[in-house]
């Protein structure tokens, strides 16, 4: 948890007709003069302005991961350690983007492939395909968002990004060498398609939109879907490193990922049969077959590395880590990883700090599939004392929470949270905080680890614009942003993500809590009638919700234990003494203040053609700050004098923080635990669909307009390479310009 194919054939080209004009992509190629905007093709049903929204940043908000000083002051051995790790990490990239888009391997390719023929001199290239300086920026410009982004998707939001240019400037540049002009012939245009609006964004194919979970499977339903992962459940097969293939004549095919392409001799996670005819449900008459060596080629080299790095392991728990993981990766065991995950818990204090599988489930519409992720990162050690008290003091932050010691684990299992300076992050996106493993059983009975990702936090981009924020507030929430976030993220990964018990009957007639005498629930004033059945999860229960709610709950927990000044006194700010008008007080103001901003921000990533969320992050954030301003005494208000809501600012009260504002996020916590606690996803999915819904009139139109006309470019993280002498053994460093040409460098130098 984190504070986020087939290659379909399809004419959804961009060709400059005359249909619609944008002022946006004064873009230009060959020798034509910028005498009017280009024209773009656009669906009917979709103006300039909504389509205008889907355009790269146009410049990105390039930054460097500072990481080199960190990385020196590393023994010879550990800096081999997180040599591997990175390698292994980075030899998942192809598998990241498979998992975004049909398109984004050969995108991926066509960008490496014009780096080589450039260079190092892109002005060359561009003179030599005829393009412009303009169209050379907007090609660069979307090369180093898509290598950001590791796909053509954005991490934060799921939804398509577009070059601000014509496609001839990206045909033209192809045009100079075979290598990328075989690449981008096989992107079969999708770099510009735009003609469907559902295909903007990722989610269910019967909902009109992308995914790449359920490869070459035309007819695949969110039925079919849930059908198997019901039956997987009952199998006791986990499904985080599998796709799902919806072949001929009611064959549904797992396709598990895996270095080795036949079943282990011993067998799998549940035994040796890979297929199984269904007599009964939904998927009666239908045949399930488990197809393993899914990107074989990655996960074989991923092994590899991975036992590199257990070779130079600190100890024997990071060794038998590595192993376990070298043994997932190789023959598709989730089992094996769930043993890697209880090593990792283990290996406490390591000065390099690691993670890598398939983890979060955001993106697959089914919520229960992985997406790919590994990371390398050094300790901080300075950084990593204040959380360490924070973990201290978790055992006695946690019983101030809206909810009985029933509805809490029986006992907190302290973790490892450490401030990390990361090395290499491979992923989608690079998150500002971890809190994993994600199994609930792990979790509940074994515990888990936090990271706070300190060169992540403190990355800044140049000249960045702060709408929304009333001047009286811009000084002190510039001077505290940075403060309050690094309180967030501690509160959130480790109370928040950390705290709370499943109501759980663990096997037939054996229960986690005292079954005869219920406990009573807070909301209703009766003993609660629901909880978990054997074989459920949280996941399971409540499926495709489950990643935004989570998030919420995380978030409602550090807003709530943020007003405890005992807790902002761990992190160097006051002396625990309750004083709204302190520098406590300040970071305090600062924290609800981002927070209102970040939820208000977050109608960016509401889709108003299907009326849904991109990013489970942001319906989190949104339906807080919608807590905010239902709170009583008008404690936050949203205001302008505009008809066009163009100056529209947060108001938030500082005196009603600690009165109003905590106690409209005690109540929203209250319910969101006690649903997720029992299990009852009835009204859990309810009330918090109430809570994030926007509507189309004032949010979804409105608000949604300033907010977009507003929007501050994410950030585009460069990261640096190491490198092994294999003769002395010794890894060196390299880090890049924070550049667009600087992003594109330092992927090609991977060879990924």
């Amino acid at each position: 948890m984190r504070l986020p194919f087939p290659l379909r054939s399809r004419n959804l080209r961009l060709p400059s007709i005359l249909s619609q004009t944008f002022p946006a992509a004064h873009i230009y190629s060959r020798n034509q003069k910028p005498q009017q905007p280009l024209t773009f093709r656009r669906p009917l049903n979709m103006n300039a302005q909504e389509l205008s929204q889907y355009f790269a940043d146009a410049p990105p908000a390039v930054v460097r991961l500072e990481i080199e000083k960190h990385f020196t002051a590393l023994t010879d051995k550990q800096k081999r350690y997180a040599h591997f790790i990175s390698q292994a990490s980075f030899a998942g990239n192809r598998i990241v983007l498979r998992q975004v888009s049909p398109e984004s391997e050969s995108v991926y390719d066509f960008i490496i492939a014009l780096h080589k023929a450039a260079a190092g001199d892109w002005k060359a290239l561009a003179q030599k395909a005829g393009v412009d300086d303009a169209g050379l920026s907007a090609f660069l410009q979307y090369a180093a968002q898509f290598l950001g982004n590791s796909g053509n998707y954005k991490s934060f939001g799921d939804s398509k990004f577009l070059p601000r240019c014509d496609e001839s400037v990206f045909a033209a540049l192809a045009s100079t060498s075979l290598d990328a002009e075989k690449h981008y012939k096989a992107t079969n245009g999708a770099v510009f398609s735009s003609d469907k609006p559902g295909l903007l964004h990722l989610g269910f194919p019967d909902d009109g939109h992308l995914t790449t979970y359920y490869p070459d499977s035309p007819g695949i339903t969110k039925d079919d879907v849930d059908a198997v992962a019901k039956w997987m459940q009952a199998k006791g097969l986990l499904p985080e490193n599998t796709r799902l293939r919806k072949a001929q004549d009611g064959v549904f095919e797992l396709l598990i990922a895996s270095g080795k392409t036949t079943i282990p001799r011993e067998g799998g996670d549940i035994g040796k049969d890979t297929e199984f005819k269904i007599s009964e449900g939904p998927l009666d008459g239908k045949t399930i077959k488990l197809v393993y060596g899914d990107h074989a080629p990655e996960m074989g080299a991923i092994a590899g590395f991975i036992k590199k790095a257990a070779e130079n392991a600190e100890n024997h728990t990071q060794e038998k880590m590595h192993l376990a993981y070298a043994k997932s990766f190789d023959e598709g065991s989730l089992e094996a990883f769930k043993d890697s995950q209880r090593y990792w818990i283990r290996d406490q204090g390591p000065m390099v700090e690691c993670n890598i599988g398939f983890i979060e489930t955001y993106r697959d519409p089914a919520g229960i599939r992985g997406e790919w992720e590994g990371f390398a990162a050094v300790v901080n050690l300075e950084r990593t004392k204040a959380f360490g008290e924070l973990v201290r003091s978790a055992p006695d932050l946690i019983p101030l929470l809206p909810w009985d010691s029933e509805f809490e684990k029986d006992k907190f299992l302290s973790p490892d949270f450490t401030s990390l300076e990361v090395l290499t992050f491979c992923g989608s996106g690079i998150p500002a905080g971890i809190n994993i493993p994600n199994y609930d059983d792990i979790r509940q009975q074994e515990g888990f680890k936090n990271v706070s990702l300190g060169n992540v936090l403190s990355a800044k981009a140049p000249n960045e614009k702060i709408p929304f924020i009333i001047d009286s507030d811009l000084e002190v929430y510039q001077k505290y942003r940075d403060a309050a976030f690094e309180v967030q993220v501690g509160l959130h990964e480790l109370t928040g993500h950390g705290c709370g018990k499943l109501l759980q009957e663990t096997a037939a007639g054996v229960y986690n809590f005292d079954h005869s005498n219920p406990p009573v629930s807070p909301l209703t004033g009766k003993p609660v009638t629901t909880w978990y059945k054997p074989g459920q999860t949280w996941g399971s229960v409540f499926g495709g919700l489950a990643g935004a709610y989570e998030e919420c709950r995380a978030e409602l927990v550090a807003m709530y234990l943020s007003c405890e000044f005992s807790a902002l006194k761990i992190f160097g700010f006051g002396d625990g003494k309750t004083d709204i008008d302190s520098e406590a007080g300040d970071v305090l103001y600062a924290s609800y203040l981002s927070m209102a901003r970040a939820g208000l921000v977050s109608i960016e990533f509401w889709d108003p053609k299907s009326q849904k969320w991109g990013q489970p992050h942001c319906q989190a954030r949104f339906a807080i700050v919608k807590a905010f301003l239902e709170a009583d005494d008008e404690f936050c208000k949203l205001e302008y004098k505009n008809e066009d809501l163009s100056d529209l600012t947060i108001h938030l009260d500082r005196s009603k923080i600690l009165t109003s504002g905590r106690k409209a996020v005690g109540e929203m916590l209250q319910k969101i635990h006690i649903y997720k606690s029992t299990a009852d996803v009835e009204e859990g999915s309810k009330y918090f669909s109430r809570m994030s819904n926007v509507g189309l009139e004032y949010w979804g139109t409105k608000v949604r307009n300033v907010v977009l006309k507003n929007k501050q470019p994410r950030k585009v993280f460069v990261q640096a390479n190491t490198y092994l002498d294999e003769a002395t053994g010794e890894v060196s460093i390299k880090q890049y310009e924070p550049t667009v040409e600087g992003v594109i460098q330092s992927w090609a130098e991977r060879n990924v």
